[in-house]
């Protein structure tokens, strides 16, 4: 366990995390938190973002609650401002806000597709051209939150694998234009994670979570935690030489492609 590292790696730092409020980009705010940082979390619920604020704070850590949608550039920069006013300064960046469900193709409507398009690929591209405009001269981590789809594609996920596929070129296209500013920009492609809203819709019954441990090389689902770890590693000065990478924390499903089941 990672508890046994330096626990104020991150010490004077301030996260931002978009689609903080949950799942696993919640448990990446707690993970910089553990390790020092200052976290704003924002999401489109008001009452959603304020607990995992409070969560935060009761636990002994620094964090503000803002309300906005990815979809909104105009909202998002204004979070962006807000986090700098009421915690000084930016330091790392997480785009995680998410959307997903499953159907075939052909029963996907049009504004379905956007839907997934405009919150995946545009609310990452707005929460990253947004921060761009805060970062300090010592640069700042970017990570983007990805997932196997990018690169695999599934059945019934036609337009989770299109968004996710443009999240990873985004992420890659920044990192080679702003690395110059110091800016190291990263993608995490978490596999299946145990207790979030996304597997409870890919393998909604037992059977459907059974068969897709038996297929990873691993044998068993992720925990929030670990994805956290690999964002803590990411933010961290232990990977200063890291840009424009696409990361797995995926129980090596990457290895098989998309498993009959699954979708």
């Amino acid at each position: 366990m990672i508890e046994t590292f330096q626990s104020d790696i991150l010490a004077g730092q301030v996260a931002y995390v978009a689609g903080g409020s949950e799942g696993i980009n919640f448990g990446i705010a707690q993970r910089l938190s553990d390790f020092g940082a200052s976290v704003a979390i924002v999401s489109r619920t008001p009452e959603k973002v304020e607990q995992a604020a409070k969560t935060i704070d009761d636990s002994g850590g620094t964090a503000i609650g803002i309300a906005a949608d990815v979809r909104d550039y105009d909202a998002i920069a204004a979070s962006i401002e807000q986090t700098v006013e009421k915690l000084g300064k930016l330091d790392i960046v997480i785009s995680g806000a998410a959307g997903n469900f499953v159907a075939p193709a052909h029963k996907i409507s049009s504004n379905g597709f956007k839907t997934v398009m405009d919150i995946d690929l545009l609310g990452t591209f707005n929460v990253f051209r947004a921060a761009v405009e805060h970062v300090g001269e010592n640069g700042a981590s970017m990570i983007a939150i990805s997932a196997p789809q990018s690169s695999n594609p599934h059945p019934n996920q036609a337009h989770v694998c299109a968004a996710k596929a443009g999240v990873d070129i985004l992420t890659k296209s920044l990192a080679l234009e702003w690395g110059q500013r110091g800016i190291r920009v990263n993608a995490i492609v978490p596999g299946p994670i145990d207790g979030t809203v996304g597997m409870e819709k890919l393998t909604p019954t037992p059977e459907a979570r059974q068969a897709l441990e038996n297929a990873l090389p691993l044998k068993r689902y992720g925990t929030k935690q670990e994805v956290g770890d690999l964002a803590l590693f990411l933010c961290s000065d232990a990977a200063r030489y890291i840009t424009g990478a696409i990361v797995p924390c995926d129980g090596g499903i990457l290895l098989i492609g998309s498993p009959s089941g699954i979708g």
